[in-house]
């Protein structure tokens, strides 16, 4: 697949854009029956099921028991148990980053071809923003109608959605969501190959990238940074994990989960540096031209940057493998960069 759209691309942006607003739309139709069904399916079994605890806790419906199973969430948190969550919790938040490639992917990191940025960039943000939040909360808001609370809890691999369509479809349910799946795994790499690729391309036309990443091909666009983007995507899957547990047994997987830790704190840490670019920037050029302003500044983004900061100092001690090898992957860049930039300023017309 990573092959396919990388070669697509590689055709123009037209061809990219037409791919992404394809999936993306086919994905959010699918997503809009998934939501349809499951209330569909809730109202017609009406009240036949009751509304229910997780396992473990008081399966009555009253307001003691829910105190009580609030207490002992608590508890599990105080315990040390919500870092395990953070991770998965930030990743989605990045998801909320990531939404204004899936659904205008061609507004944000390709800004530069689009006609007019100063408008459209801001409306696909706010109206894709708008648009997810929505569908996830009516999606969420379908599983807990579709299904009790501790068959939610109990679902396999957390596969809520699957057991949704199960419970309404049987076994059907499953093909269904497997193709659904698809789609929008799909159109997320798309939207993600189409950007990363003019990131790259970027950094190399400011001289803070590798030279060849700057050129465009004859279709218009960033052909060598698809190509090498490809390749890391394509030996970063192909790689697989090995661990022996204390009885010797040895499992294999992939490297998903760790990559996983691995980018939440990078992502962390670059969100905190851009907020703080803001501050660095109103001091240093004032009187840059401003199209865009920081909601709240200067409070909201400097309680972003402390709870970023406080978030990354807890991954570092409570998750210290995964997420000291985020900083040691980051903190490798850093000679990279210094070399490149002085290579840069070193080169024939650049001062």
């Amino acid at each position: 697949m990573i092959l396919v759209i990388t070669f697509l691309n590689t055709r123009g942006v037209r061809l990219g854009k037409v791919i992404q607003n394809i999936f993306t739309s086919a994905k959010t139709l699918a997503l809009v029956g998934l939501i349809f069904w499951d209330f569909r399916g809730a109202k017609r079994r009406g009240d036949e099921r009751e509304f229910q605890p997780p396992v473990g806790y008081s399966q009555s419906t009253n307001i003691g028991a829910w105190r009580e199973f609030s207490e002992k969430l608590c508890a599990h948190a105080y315990g040390g148990e919500w870092r395990l969550w953070i991770v998965r919790c930030l990743w989605c938040c990045a998801g909320w980053i990531f939404v204004f490639r899936r659904c205008l992917e061609q507004y944000r990191f390709t800004a530069a071809e689009v006609k007019n940025p100063k408008r459209d960039v801001a409306l696909s943000m706010a109206f894709g923003t708008i648009i997810v939040i929505m569908l996830y909360c009516l999606a969420n808001l379908a599983y807990l109608c579709t299904l009790p609370l501790v068959q939610i809890q109990s679902v396999p691999d957390g596969r809520v959605a699957s057991a949704a369509l199960n419970s309404i479809f049987g076994s059907l349910g499953a093909a269904i969501m497997a193709v659904a799946i698809i789609i929008s795994t799909f159109g997320c790499n798309n939207g993600l190959i189409l950007a990363g690729a003019r990131v790259s391309y970027a950094m190399a036309k400011d001289g803070l990238f590798f030279r060849s990443t700057g050129t465009l091909n004859s279709k218009g666009v960033p052909g060598s940074a698809l190509v090498y983007q490809g390749i890391w995507v394509a030996f970063l899957i192909l790689m697989r994990t090995r661990k022996v547990d204390a009885s010797g047994t040895v499992t294999y997987g992939n490297l998903y989960n760790d990559l996983l830790n691995y980018v939440v704190f990078a992502v962390l840490l670059f969100y905190a540096l851009t907020i703080a670019g803001i501050f660095s920037l109103r001091a240093k050029r004032p009187d840059l031209e401003r199209p865009y302003r920081a909601f709240g500044y200067p409070v909201v983004p400097a309680l972003y940057i402390a709870a970023a900061v406080a978030i990354m100092f807890v991954l570092l001690l409570y998750q210290t493998k995964t997420a000291g090898a985020g900083l040691v992957i980051v903190l490798l860049g850093v000679p990279v960069y210094l070399w490149l930039r002085r290579t840069s300023r070193l080169a024939p017309g650049n001062h």
